[in-house]
């Protein structure tokens, strides 16, 4: 059964693993090789204990074992990151991250989420509500350059939804 439980700061170097893991798998028909090589090689970024320590990350797993991670910046409202392990894709695990995270911003007084997509991803954060607002290029601290998509999703705040009943 799948759960989710708050990440570690001892986490991140699996966390940074399973990323690296999904990039490979799933970024070589959207990126090019030159580019995906120093972007799968780059090491966890200086933010991530901040992120984990301030309570917006997520880890999913299973009998154990590290399936996903998803991580918001809560002071920013920005996703940060949605990854799974390729092994365990196709069993909507980054849906439901995705989704434990909007009640932590909420809950943190942010009533919009915003993020950079990577081009595989952004079919996945449409269907969770999100929308394109713009192609951009994100510079990779690697140094190479990513295309991206940004994207927000608006949320219904607390009080909304209290009104409405549910």
């Amino acid at each position: 059964m799948l759960t989710l439980r708050a990440a570690l700061l001892a986490d991140i170097d699996a966390m940074w693993a399973l990323r690296t893991r999904a990039i490979l798998h799933s970024c070589p028909g959207h990126y090019p090789a030159e580019v995906i090589a120093p972007w799968s090689a780059a090491p966890a970024p200086r933010s991530y204990p901040g992120l984990v320590q301030s309570g917006g990350a997520l880890i999913a797993q299973e009998r154990g074992a590290m399936l996903g991670y998803a991580i918001v910046d809560l002071d920013a409202g920005e996703v940060d990151a949605v990854f799974v392990d390729p092994a365990a894709g196709g069993r909507g695990i980054g849906k439901t991250m995705l989704a434990a995270l909007e009640p932590m911003a909420l809950a943190r007084g942010c009533t919009r989420l915003h993020l950079s997509a990577s081009l595989n991803a952004v079919a996945f954060y449409q269907a969770a509500g999100f929308v394109a607002l713009r192609n951009a290029v994100y510079a990779h601290p690697s140094g190479v350059a990513l295309d991206c998509v940004e994207m927000e999703k608006a949320m219904a705040c607390a009080n909304q939804l209290r009104a409405s009943g549910t």
